[in-house]
């Protein structure tokens, strides 16, 4: 449950487009659900921020658990992102969670001007200055920047991106394959899609270093309409369940 709410903030998916797939005021609400059993919610949601005297995009992600899952696995996650409008790198980020009794309080601070982040860690009363590359991206603003991408959509079937991301204390490589493309059938009717799978480290929960599935829609918005997660102990799956504030009409084919 844990890692798929983290694997969602990656996708609710430098150079910039002159028109952003995404704007201020876009909201998402995901249903996480074993089979027809809910299992919690997640939400990303765009807001306005000043930092360092400049506008910038505040990104703020939930996701928790609902009804008899709270009771097995409690969780109540907060990521946040502050990144720049114009070159999408990040300013700050918040990382707040409550996962099954294991819990982070975070938030760090890069300096883009000596690639560095500060991480302040409240729980362990710590604080750390880490040395990352250009254009390095967190959690939430990975997401946003991939969704900006522009060789998004002239990817072929086999072909990566790879992006550098900040995570847990250490800087990554988040790689993003491309599956191909197939019409999904969602609750508001049939959309085409985009298929990619990112790699994650296999382990006690996801079965293989491939387990991870989501589908992006094929048009200007790339609303991430599905993640698809193989654990050890069955498939679980994210689905788009509400959106607004879309900055492009939303593209379905059929009711």
């Amino acid at each position: 449950m844990k890692k798929l709410m983290t694997v969602l903030l990656f996708f609710t998916i430098c150079n910039v487009f002159s028109q952003s797939a995404f704007s201020t005021g876009e909201y998402f609400k995901f249903r996480i659900h074993y089979g027809i059993v809910n299992a919690g919610y997640a939400t990303l949601e765009v807001k306005d921020a000043v930092k360092n005297n400049k506008k910038v995009h505040h990104v703020v992600g939930k996701g928790y658990t609902t009804g008899m899952t709270k009771f097995f696995f409690k969780v109540e996650d907060n990521y946040q992102s502050y990144f720049d409008k114009e070159t999408g790198r990040p300013y700050q980020f918040v990382r707040k969670i409550d996962e099954g009794g294991y819990t982070k309080n975070q938030e760090g601070f890069f300096n883009q001007g000596n690639n560095t982040v500060t991480v302040n860690d409240y729980k362990n009363d710590t604080k750390k200055t880490f040395t990352v590359p250009n254009n390095v991206q967190d959690i939430v603003s990975v997401f946003y920047y991939l969704r900006n991408h522009p060789d998004v959509s002239d990817l072929k079937t086999g072909e990566s991106i790879a992006v550098d991301m900040f995570f847990d204390d250490e800087v990554t490589k988040f790689k993003l394959k491309f599956l191909g493309r197939e019409d999904l059938k969602t609750k508001f009717g049939t959309v085409s899609a985009m298929i990619f799978r990112p790699y994650v480290q296999a382990g006690r929960v996801f079965k293989e270093e491939e387990s991870l599935t989501v589908w992006i829609s094929d048009d200007e918005n790339r609303i991430p309409l599905r993640i698809k997660a193989e654990l050890a102990v069955g498939s679980l799956k994210a689905d788009l369940d509400e959106y607004k504030g879309l900055s492009h009409s939303f593209k379905i084919k059929s009711k």
